[in-house]
């Protein structure tokens, strides 16, 4: 994949509060919400029920 579609993939993931960035130029280290993801995780199962 192109690094821009991986960079606009993980601006959707950080703007949905599923993933966080710490800047520490020139890198962007960036860890799971797991609070987020549990909730995201409750909304797909129950959708796929």
């Amino acid at each position: 994949m192109a690094q821009s579609t991986i960079s606009q993939h993980l601006k959707e993931l950080k703007d949905a509060g599923l993933i966080q960035g710490d800047v520490m130029p020139p890198r962007i280290k960036y860890c799971i919400n797991q609070k987020a993801w549990a909730e995201a995780k409750k909304m797909f199962a129950a959708f796929f029920e």
